[in-house]
């Protein structure tokens, strides 16, 4: 008897450890990206200065405040600033055992916090070091306080203020908690459907007053932000938008889009089954919870991948709401007597198959779900560090991550300053660096928001040499070396397929040593208009024959100038640069150029009566 009476403690407690084991498995192994970076630099700064901050950001204070306190006691380690939204995500995941228990029972209490506890989407997220784990975790408290508040006939004080203070604490944290507290509001109207009371709306109108009150410091600021910021949503049907929501907040971020007929069918029959038994606010709660922030959601034209975090909330009321499905189908009593297993069976069976769908989906969010690594970026270019080398940062957020992994001496230039606009001055800026340096690397991310004209990059393509291209995550890193004087031109004249001219083209150098970078420059241009895009290659070949040493494929113009763009009579300058490896073996090299289909590389413009064109003999020496 006592084990049954202690058994709501030890499974609450079984779960909590379970989440926080995958919550905590792995949790500073991936680097951190732009976002949390920021999140590092607010946590260091003073009180005023993360107000100050955040009143010129899309999120409020309350996070940061937070995690400034918490880096005080835990480091500034990625475990460290991540470990406060692990936290947060696991408290989530006891009041949703606590919301299930107090709606219906113990069983649909540990059902939905199990889902919570493997849901990718809740685990995700409480691996960031931002503040989408704690709108969850104020969300989850503010509705355990509110079936209390409920359940006390609105009468209980304190219910009433811990619940007002908790809006106020998720209003601070993220702007999208009003969703939260539209679908608190709807629950109450079911409620006092029946209540017929001006009491009880006073009492609730009262709790709202103390939230506002609480929230008057940073109401104007607020409103300003939410208005005036940029709409970061995507134009996409309706039914696919949908469909990537259900799956986030059933399955979670590693399962596509859609959802099992399971889960539909749960959620269905157990709004069928429960009609007669609870109240309409007792069995609405869980479905209120998890469309409402939807609904909000797509009608304010949010709908884009990256924003589907502002929906943690609504993953509760899902978690919730599949739970008493299973419940209900659990507790259905048919009429014959032998049949009586059969709901429970497929009640059990059900819910077996969706833990191992959570479970399947585990791995994939940990070898697969990769962040922006810029501890590969650094470490990348610390591989050949030089104290004349200039680092570009070209976008907000990255300036504070990227310097929360590098040390070096190479000058680190943020452009466009500020909010960018100013195209004259970044333009000026560009070509000082270029001036000014011999090898550059530019780290490319959310480059339309602060240069939307291109001009960083289009500057760095047209008067600088890339070197290669490599992707980290959703963030690209270019390497450039600076241009030097051509000591003399090549014409040439020769036709690639039908319509397209080398008119000229030079080379800095045909002796050169292991690590040196040759530089070479194309000049094209065509005699009819092109449909079809084409690459451009640059090869050295052994004098073995292919494969070759040394090569580079790119459209030209660095992809800024593709084939399908060129007019007839204009000179399109294609810039190339090959950097030799270090272990290049002493010897003459073939350089050859020549253009290909990029959807079919075996399909190549011919030259000369072949498919490339010799332009001249490097010879490779002994390297110092």
């Amino acid at each position: 008897m006592k084990i049954l009476h202690r058994l709501p403690i030890i499974l609450s407690i079984l779960i909590i450890l379970l989440a926080a084991a995958v919550r905590f498995h792995e949790l500073g192994t991936q680097s951190l990206w732009n976002d949390e970076g920021n999140s590092y630099v607010q946590a260091t700064r003073t009180v005023s200065q993360i107000v100050d901050n955040a009143a010129r950001d899309i999120h409020p204070p309350g996070y940061y405040l937070l995690l400034a306190g918490w880096v005080r006691m835990m480091g500034t380690s990625e475990f460290a600033l991540r470990s406060l939204s692990v936290l947060a995500s696991i408290i989530t995941v006891a009041f949703t055992f606590g919301i299930g228990r107090r709606l219906f029972n113990t069983a649909v209490g540990a059902l939905a916090a199990t889902i919570m506890a493997f849901n990718t989407f809740s685990i995700y997220y409480a691996q960031e070091a931002r503040m989408y784990a704690l709108l969850a975790m104020w969300s989850a408290a503010a509705f355990w306080l509110l079936i209390g508040w409920i359940r006390s006939d609105g009468e209980s004080r304190r219910w009433g203020v811990a619940l007002a203070v908790v809006n106020a604490a998720g209003l601070y944290t993220q702007y999208a908690f009003p969703f939260v507290m539209l679908a608190q509001g709807v629950i109450v109207f079911l409620w006092l459907i029946n209540k017929k009371t001006w009491r009880v709306i006073w009492s609730y109108f009262a709790l709202h007053v103390l939230t506002l009150v609480l929230y008057i410091p940073w109401v104007t600021t607020a409103w300003h932000q939410i208005t005036t910021w940029p709409n970061t949503g995507e134009s996409i049907p309706l039914g696919q938008a949908a469909a990537q929501i259900l799956a986030y907040l059933t399955f979670g971020v590693t399962v596509g889009s859609g959802t099992s007929i399971a889960v539909l069918f749960f959620m269905t029959f157990g709004l069928i089954q429960q009609r007669r038994v609870y109240p309409w606010w007792q069995m609405m709660l869980a479905p209120a919870l998890g469309f409402i922030p939807v609904i909000v959601f797509l009608s304010l034209g949010l709908f884009r991948e990256a924003n589907l975090k502002f929906l943690l909330p609504a993953q509760i009321g899902v978690a919730l709401w599949i739970a008493q499905g299973i419940w209900s189908l659990w507790c259905v009593q048919p009429r014959e007597p032998r049949a009586r297993f059969i709901p429970k069976l497929a009640a059990f069976v059900g819910a077996f198959s969706l833990l191992i769908a959570f479970i399947t989906n585990l791995s994939p969010l940990y070898t697969q779900y990769q962040r922006d690594d810029y501890r590969a970026i650094v470490q990348f270019i610390n591989t050949d560090p030089r104290p004349d080398d200039a680092i570009i940062l070209n976008a907000p957020g990255q300036q504070e991550v990227f310097y929360y992994y590098y040390d070096g001496d190479a000058a680190v230039y943020p452009i466009p300053r500020g909010y960018g606009g100013d195209d004259a001055a970044t333009l000026a800026e560009v070509q000082h660096i270029i001036e000014n340096h011999q090898r550059i690397y530019a780290v490319f991310w959310g480059t339309n928001e602060r240069d939307p004209n291109n001009i960083v990059e289009s500057t760095l393509d047209h008067e600088a040499y890339e070197v290669n291209t490599q992707w980290f995550g959703d963030v690209r890193l270019v390497r450039y070396v600076t241009p030097v004087q051509f000591d003399s031109w090549v014409e040439s004249g020769v036709q690639f397929g039908e319509t397209i001219t080398l008119a000229r083209y030079a080379l800095n150098a045909t002796n050169v040593r292991p690590g040196d970078v040759l530089q070479i420059q194309l000049q094209w241009s065509t005699s009819a208009p092109i449909n079809q895009p084409y690459k451009v290659f640059v090869q050295m070949i052994p004098p073995q024959g292919p494969p070759p040493a040394v090569q580079r494929d790119s459209e030209p113009a660095a992809g800024l100038r593709p084939t399908t763009t060129w007019q007839v009579g204009e000179t399109i300058i294609d810039n190339h640069a090959l950097i030799l490896p270090s272990d290049l073996p002493p010897s003459h090299y073939a350089l050859i150029i020549g253009l290909y289909n990029p959807n079919d590389p075996l399909e190549r413009l011919i030259v000369q009566s072949q498919d490339f064109l010799f332009i001249t003999d490097i010879l490779v020496e002994e390297g110092e």
